[in-house]
């Protein structure tokens, strides 16, 4: 088979919007330019659209015009090395999944361990937050929601008394396990992080959880989180004003 017959062969049977390079389709050097050829020619043709410099995907027709791939997809380079989870969907990327916004943004953020300067591809900015915690698999979900607890004064067209509303609702059908453990993630929050999430899980009845996370302040140090106290009880305990 031809390489340009093996390429549209294995291309017919990728899901739509899947990215993928040319060490997809092969480890052979020789290969390589005549791989790259081909993948341009589909694209002139387009079987196929270009995110970047050496990044194609399988476009979604619709009569609106060409789906982009989704966000997972256009940095799953940087999410995953060698089969190991380096990295995750976080802030503006997860703000509307969580119920927080509906505003989506061209900005991909990325929460990893080790950061990197910000870069543009195609209409995105990907941008990248800082992690403290070894990042897992079973993890992720808490420490989008912990992000989003750090950064909630930055949520677009949302109130701090919405979002914590929201927090509460996302956190109330946590089972024990999982409210443990997001208050031993947020042990490497900044304190603010610490302070409002202390004063969700005590709202939830949940005060034994947040003791440790209440023993980490300042007890001089004031958060200002105007509007929380709409939505929580004991915000004068934990000093958010």
């Amino acid at each position: 088979m031809k390489i340009a017959e093996y390429i549209a062969f294995t291309i017919d049977r990728l899901s739509k919007g899947y990215v993928f390079t040319y060490a997809d389709f092969t480890t052979e050097v020789s290969q390589k330019e005549a791989v790259i050829k081909a993948l341009n020619r589909m694209v002139a043709s387009g079987k196929i659209a270009k995110l970047s410099k050496g990044k194609y995907y399988k476009p979604e027709n619709t009569p609106f015009g060409n789906l982009q791939p989704n966000q997972a997809q256009v940095v799953k380079d940087l999410l995953e090395e060698n089969g190991k989870i380096t990295g995750y969907l976080t802030g503006y990327s997860t703000y509307n999944q969580l119920g927080l916004t509906t505003q989506v943004s061209n900005t991909i953020q990325i929460g990893k361990n080790q950061i990197r300067p910000n870069f543009k591809r195609e209409r995105y900015t990907i941008a990248f937050v800082k992690q403290k915690n070894t990042i897992t698999k079973e993890n992720i979900p808490l420490l989008q929601l912990l992000d989003a607890i750090r950064y909630i004064k930055k949520i677009p067209d949302a109130s701090i008394e919405a979002s914590c509303k929201r927090f509460l609702a996302i956190i109330k059908n946590f089972t024990d396990k999982e409210t443990n453990t997001l208050a031993r993630l947020a042990l490497k929050y900044p304190p603010a992080t610490r302070a409002l999430l202390g004063a969700l899980l005590e709202q939830l009845q949940q005060g034994k959880t947040a003791e440790p996370l209440f023993k980490s302040l300042n007890p001089i140090s004031k958060y200002k989180l105007t509007g929380a106290a709409k939505a929580i009880s004991n915000t004068e305990k934990w000093n958010i004003v």
